[in-house]
Formats: structure tokens, C-alpha cells, sequence
């Protein structure tokens, strides 16, 4: 039987010219978290360090390791799970190989031999600039040379995360001792004919004896099936009658079936192959219709609207990210409403952790192939790492039923189209022959059971411009860039993959990361800690169309960009799913952070939930109230994406912002599942001027929904001074209020690093209260419970 023994003991970490003494190594890991363990660096995330370790990336490194002589089997191969990036492996001396892909695994035969093992790695940097002076230049949405190899492409900094260019062993390497004959690859293709479940594995084996007879037998759902080896191929198909379907959350059970494979010779099991699969049908419907082309998620048969986010690497070292951690944030995910995550083109292939997790939350996964915001060079080297890379983690994640969507890569169509790439490249290749032709193709070939589209935005074609939003997917960030996010109501586009609203992490996330720093919009450590291009300018220019700006106050500023933040992705989300079936999905920019800084993101770097967040619960529920313009009246649109009808009793009340009720009505509606129904609000009940505005509600108490509509932008609107009595419980604040308290939000991080609040912003009207759960707060007080309250206050 095969035998595997992780190689993770005895490491050492040393620069290749004697520069860096001898230090332990973490394997799996690489050489920053090495360095900072051994206190050579200081933490990159911390105040402005980034720029004091940049100095690594640019450096050779080498890891170390005896490797003893082992017998008892006919062939012992050395495997590389991940390599980052560019090495080459020696054994006593004796080169094995030289990898250039971060994206693969890598496997050596090393039967018989024995002494020091070293990987060497050349600096990303050194690497990437002699491809560019091979193949010549391709223009990029940033400066940084990462189109040039195979390596995560965030690792080089974006306009949310820094320049940390990464070397290291970042998967596990492991010995594995076998005779006769090992399992080379698995391919599975699940899917379901007429109510039965079916799994057909296609087998490759790797020999030691050419003449051997083997055999596969595979088992799922109480099924087994037996099959002989020709060659080195061999094919068994499992039929599971009665399978029951797998369903995204918030449709159906999530039921996992355990399959496995075993190779034997002669009755005697040589190696045993394992994963959990899920029977369901995924299809991408791209038809044209009267708005343009489509791109609605059917799967099972339901349409979905798409509830999305975006995913990047949730740490700029992915090798810290622990199965808990990836937990710990889909579950975050997930409890938030979100049914699909977009994992982004600057990142990574995600470790087995991250697809079961989506697996077992019935988290739908969209995986982008590694191409992003660049001209990517056709040519070898680089052609021949893409398909091998294409082809293995197209079988690696194909046993998942939450993954439903290849994809080509993000936003180089649109970047060839927009950027003025196409007159600088001149003819260059550029990546179109990968997302149009290799990519495809190998989808094709190996994954048949799931759709591909060839990137984001895309239009289908080159008949339509790429990031036409009545075509295919779209990208809106003309708003976030240039406009105010009230433009988000403009249109209705098909399907949008990428839109945002930036605002600063959490008070206590920033406290730590800047620390002895007197926290101000533009101080140094802030300023550092904001990436993108005028981000703080585009953050003011956004605010001070609805607010004044609160020059000097860093804690209102704070505060207001998280409002900001919440209203400008509440505007998008509330309008576009009000235009179900024509918009079929909306994934926001950007889920997580891999580090603490003021990005597009729900959750922060450390971990910590924004308003934005628990906004996020609101929008994504099955059902959504909110209130729309319907051509010059606004109407009531009743989202229903929950699986029974919805029947409920409106009540509309037109108010002033003192409290007074001017008119009031109860209205009958109902919505049919999957579906939605607009009301139309009566004259009487339209609020005029800026002292007015509607509350509607659908049922009362804890479930019951609630839409407000001001007609009138904050800044013009005569708020009242907030007054409101607060007290506190082991567990939670009560908030009563005796005026209009409009966007209260307890910032519990305030009352200790440590506390968490379970909701976001809140309105109250005169005489309500609100409860707020708050957990990791031990000494609970009235006066810190105000003093971390905050809430919309009269213009000053």
C-alpha cells in the first residue's frame, strides 16, 4: 500500500550568499513568516514596515533538509504540493528539476537516493524581468512585473494589499513509497440522469511493473462497482439511485456522499483515493432576450439570483490561513446571506479546506483561472505552465458541487478593449488565446459538467463591448471612481460581478496596526494603509455629496465612511435585485481583507465585522422590502427569494423627521416565490421636502422588514439631536430612543479590542428600542456603552 510521510521537521532557511545565518523554517510556509518568526524582520503589517522588508522579494533563498535513505518499496517519489515560485530541487548535490509555477505540484523520483535536500528559489523579481526581456513588454494596471510568471498575483500589492512578494514550500511536501503501481489522477464526473446520481471516475495509474493486472474498485451511497486497468486508464461508473440533490444555502439540504477509490493487484490494495462529492445539475443560461444577453445560475433547475462576493487570498502569506480560518470566514459568509463566492484572478487555486467548507455551507463557487487586470504574455515558457496548471486544478476541484463556474480571468478583455492596451501591444500576444481558446478547450475536455466563461466582465463576444452591462457580466466601478452611488440605479445590468464602496477598518484594527500612531484620515500610518489610487480623495468626494465633511474629527470620519460605505452598496443591491430576472445576480467587491487596511471589504484584516457586513444580512435575506423609483414615483418593491409565497400587510407611514405621523396606510400584497412584486406607495403617503420622509413595514417583531425612503440627500435633511437612553446587560446594550435616531451603530471594539456586536446600523423611530447582542465585553458600563455609540447628528 502506498505510504505517505510528511517532510515537515528539520528545515532551515538561509540566504543563498551567506547573508542570513542559518534559521529554522516552517514547512509548509515561506521565507517572511520564517524571517519575522526568528525577529529578523518586523511585522509587514504593522505601521509603514512593508517598505522596510521589500528587500526580501528581491533576494535568493534556499531551504534545507536531511532526507534519509528509505527502502521497502519499488519507487519512493519526493511530491511538491505548491512551490512558490521559481526553484530548482537538488538531492545530494544532484539537480531533480526546476519548477516556475506556484499554481502546481511537482512529483520526483528519488528511489534509492539519500542526503541533504535543497530547494532553491530565485527571486520573483528576477525571474519576471528576464521573461519581460525575452518576450518584451505588456502593459499592466499596475507597475509591478507579475503578468510574467505564475505566482499569485496580489503577492505583488494591489489597491488593497501590500507589496510582500513571497518564496517558500506553501504546501506540504511529503515522501511516497509504492510498488507495482500507484493512482496518478482521478477525474470524477458527477451528475445526475433522471433522478439517479451518477459518478464516473476516470483512472490514471503510474507503474513499477508494466505487466501487472490490475483492478479499481469504487464505492458511493452504499454502491460498489468493480473495473479493470487497461494500460494505465481505466474507467468505473457508479450508479446512485435515489441520490438526493445538493443545494446552494438557502434552497435545499446540502447532502455529501463519501466516494472511494481503491487500485489493486491480484486482491492486495495498492493505493486508495477519497473525496466527498455532491449530486446536483449547474448551468449557465446565456440566451438573448429582449434586455440583451443573459447570464442567470440555474442549478437543479431553480434560477438563482446570485447573492455573491468577492474573495481574495485572506492572507497575503496563504500559508497561514488554517482550515479554522477558512471556516471562520465563509461561515461569516454564509451568515450573512451571501450564496456564491467569486474567487478572484489575482489569488490563488484555494486549498481543499476552502471547497469543503463551501461544500458543506452550500456556498456556490466561482473559480477565476489566475489571470488579472494585465497583458499576459502567450509565449513559452509561460504557454506550457498555463495548461499544465489548467488541467491539474480543473480535476483537483472537481469533486466539489459547490464550485458551478470556471472563468477565463478578470477584467483583461475590458482592459484590451478600454485601457489603451491594444495600441501599445502592437500585436503582442496577450492572454486572449488562453481565455478564448486554451482555457475552454481544457474545461471542455475534463470538467464537461460545468459551464466556463471566458472572463469578467464579458459580453459573450467581441460583438458587444465586454463590459457592456446589457451582455453578460458586468463590472461597475465607473461610480466608486467618479460618481455618486446614487448612478447605481441608473441602469440594470445582467449580472454584476464587481462593485464597491471603500471605507476604513475597524477602529481597534487600526489601533493595532498603527501603533503609538495619533490616528487622523491622512496620517502617515492611515495614508499608508490605503492603496488604492486617491482612495482617500474618492473616499471625501463620495461622502461630502451627502454629508459635510468633519474636518479634524477622525472619529466621525471614521464613522461616517462606514455609513457611506453601507449606503452606497445598500443602493446598488436594493435596486438591482428589485430588477429580478433581468439582473440575476450581484457579487460585491470585496469580502475579506489579507491585511489590515481601508479597502472595499465587509471584513477587515483582523477579522472584524464592518456595518457593511451586517448591512449585508439585511440585503441578502430571502426577502427584501425596499423602496424604489419606478419613473418618477417611488413604489414599494417586495423581493421574494424565499420558496414560499409572500403575503403580508404593509404599513406605510409618511413622517416628519420630529416625529409626527402626517398620514398613514395599510396595504395588501403579496409576492409569489422566487419572484417580485412592486406596490405602488399612494400620493398622500409621498414624502415632500426634506423634513419628510416613508417608513414601510412588513409584519412586526423580530422578523418583520422595514424600507425607508428620504427623497431628500442627509446633508439637507434637518435631523434632530439624537436623544436616546442606553443600558447595558452582561450581553447586550438597549438603546431607547426619544427622537429619530437614524444609523446608530455600536462600535464595540471601542469598549474592548476583543467585543463584538451582533448588528450593524439601525434606525429607531421616537419610542423604539433596539437590543444589541455584544459578546467579549467583561466589564459592562452605561457610559462606555454611549461613548461607542454614534449615530447621525444635525449638520455642523
Amino acid at each position: 500500500m502506498l505510504q505517505a510521510t510528511p517532510l515537515t521537521e528539520g528545515w532551515i532557511l538561509r540566504h543563498s550568499d551567506g547573508a542570513v545565518d542559518e534559521l529554522p523554517a516552517v514547512v509548509p510556509g515561506c521565507v517572511h513568516t520564517d524571517l519575522l518568526a526568528a525577529g529578523v524582520i518586523p511585522d509587514p503589517f504593522l505601521g509603514r514596515n512593508e517598505t522596510e522588508v521589500a528587500w526580501v522579494g528581491r533576494r535568493d533563498w534556499t531551504y534545507e533538509t536531511d532526507l534519509g535513505l528509505v527502502n521497502g518499496h519499488e519507487q519512493t517519489d519526493l511530491v511538491f504540493d505548491g512551490l512558490d515560485t521559481v526553484a530548482e530541487i537538488l538531492l545530494d548535490g544532484r539537480l531533480l528539476g526546476r519548477t516556475r509555477n506556484m499554481h502546481r505540484s511537482y512529483r520526483f523520483d528519488v528511489t534509492g537516493m539519500s542526503g541533504r535536500l535543497a530547494v532553491r528559489f530565485v527571486s520573483a523579481y528576477a525571474e519576471a524581468e528576464a521573461v519581460r526581456g525575452k518576450l518584451g513588454e505588456r502593459p499592466a494596471a499596475y507597475a509591478e512585473p507579475y503578468q510574467y510568471l505564475r505566482k499569485m498575483a496580489c503577492s505583488f500589492g494591489w489597491d488593497w494589499g501590500p507589496t510582500l512578494v513571497t518564496a517558500g514550500i506553501w504546501r506540504p511536501v511529503r515522501l511516497e513509497r509504492w510498488s507495482t503501481a500507484r493512482i496518478a489522477r482521478v477525474r470524477p464526473l458527477v451528475t445526475v440522469e433522471q433522478g439517479v446520481g451518477v459518478v464516473e471516475l476516470a483512472v490514471d495509474v503510474e507503474r513499477t511493473r508494466v505487466e501487472a493486472p490490475l483492478t479499481v474498485e469504487a464505492t458511493a451511497g452504499g454502491e460498489r462497482v468493480r473495473a479493470s486497468v487497461d494500460g494505465t486508464q481505466g474507467v468505473v461508473r457508479l450508479e446512485v439511485p435515489g441520490a438526493r440533490l445538493w443545494w446552494p444555502r438557502g434552497y435545499g439540504e446540502r447532502p455529501l456522499y463519501d466516494v472511494e477509490l481503491t487500485l489493486l493487484h491480484e486482491g492486495r490494495p495498492l493505493d486508495v483515493w477519497r473525496r466527498r462529492v455532491g449530486f446536483r445539475t449547474v448551468e449557465l443560461d446565456r440566451a438573448a432576450d429582449a434586455h440583451g444577453t443573459g447570464f442567470t445560475l440555474v442549478v437543479n433547475g431553480e434560477r438563482l439570483f446570485a447573492r455573491g462576493v468577492n474573495w481574495i487570498p485572506d492572507d497575503v502569506f496563504p500559508s497561514r490561513i488554517t482550515r479554522e480560518r477558512y471556516r471562520e470566514r465563509l461561515g461569516q459568509a454564509a451568515d450573512a446571506g451571501v450564496d456564491l463566492v467569486r474567487i478572484w484572478g489575482g489569488g490563488i487555486y484555494e486549498s481543499e479546506d476552502f471547497y469543503d467548507a463551501c461544500d458543506e455551507l452550500g456556498l456556490l463557487v466561482w473559480q477565476d483561472f489566475p489571470f488579472a487586470c494585465a497583458a499576459y504574455p502567450e509565449e513559452q515558457p509561460l504557454r506550457g505552465e498555463v495548461e499544465a496548471e489548467a488541467r491539474e486544478n480543473v480535476v483537483r476541484l472537481m469533486p466539489h458541487p459547490s464550485l458551478v463556474l470556471w472563468n477565463g480571468n478578470n477584467e483583461n478583455l475590458w482592459g484590451f478593449r478600454d485601457w489603451g492596451w491594444e495600441a501599445r501591444l502592437a500585436g503582442d500576444s496577450w492572454g486572449e488565446g488562453y481565455y478564448l481558446g486554451v482555457l475552454p478547450r481544457v474545461v471542455a475536455e475534463l470538467d464537461p459538467t460545468r459551464p466556463y466563461t471566458a472572463g469578467s466582465p464579458w459580453s459573450g463576444s467581441w460583438e458587444h463591448h465586454p463590459n457592456d452591462p446589457a451582455h453578460g457580466t458586468h463590472h461597475s466601478w465607473e461610480v466608486w471612481n467618479r460618481e455618486d452611488y446614487a448612478e447605481y440605479r441608473g441602469e440594470v445590468p445582467r449580472f454584476v460581478a464587481e462593485f464597491g464602496w471603500q471605507a476604513p477598518p475597524a477602529y481597534a484594527t487600526l489601533a493595532r496596526a498603527l501603533p503609538g500612531e495619533v490616528l487622523a484620515a491622512d496620517s502617515p500610518g492611515v495614508l499608508h494603509h490605503q492603496k488604492a489610487d486617491d482612495g482617500n480623495g474618492k473616499l471625501r468626494r463620495g461622502l461630502e455629496r451627502h454629508f459635510a465633511f468633519p474636518e479634524g474629527d477622525f472619529d466621525r470620519w471614521h464613522y461616517l465612511m462606514q455609513v457611506n460605505q453601507a449606503r452606497a452598496v445598500a443602493a446598488g443591491i436594493e435596486h438591482w435585485r428589485s430588477h429580478w430576472p433581468v439582473c440575476a445576480g450581484t457579487v460585491v467587491w470585496q469580502l475579506n481583507d489579507c491585511w489590515p487596511v481601508t479597502s472595499w471589504a465587509a471584513i477587515d484584516g483582523d477579522g472584524r465585522e464592518k456595518p457593511l457586513y451586517h448591512e449585508l444580512r439585511r440585503l441578502y435575506a430571502d426577502r427584501l422590502l425596499t423602496v424604489q423609483m419606478r419613473g418618477q414615483k417611488p413604489a414599494l418593491a417586495a423581493v421574494n427569494q424565499a420558496a414560499e409565497p409572500w403575503v403580508e400587510v404593509l404599513r406605510l407611514r409618511r413622517m416628519s423627521v420630529d416625529g409626527e405621523v402626517i398620514a398613514e396606510a395599510a396595504l395588501d400584497f403579496r409576492a409569489a416565490r422566487r419572484t417580485v412584486t412592486d406596490v405602488t406607495v399612494p400620493p398622500e403617503l409621498v414624502p415632500v421636502g426634506p423634513k419628510e420622509f416613508l417608513v414601510a413595514d412588513a409584519g412586526t417583531g423580530p422578523g418583520g422588514l422595514r424600507a425607508l425612503y428620504f427623497p431628500s440627500p442627509d446633508r439637507e435633511i434637518p435631523y434632530p439631536r439624537p436623544e436616546f437612553d442606553v443600558a447595558v446587560a452582561p450581553g447586550s446594550v438597549t438603546v431607547t430612543a426619544h427622537t429619530l435616531v437614524r444609523d446608530l451603530l455600536l462600535q464595540a471594539d471601542r469598549l474592548e479590542p476583543a467585543a463584538r456586536a451582533d448588528r450593524g446600523l439601525v434606525t429607531l423611530l421616537p419610542g423604539e428600542r433596539v437590543t444589541i447582542g455584544v459578546s467579549g465585553w467583561k466589564t459592562p458600563d452605561p457610559d462606555a456603552a454611549r461613548s461607542a455609540l454614534y449615530c447621525l447628528e444635525p449638520s455642523r
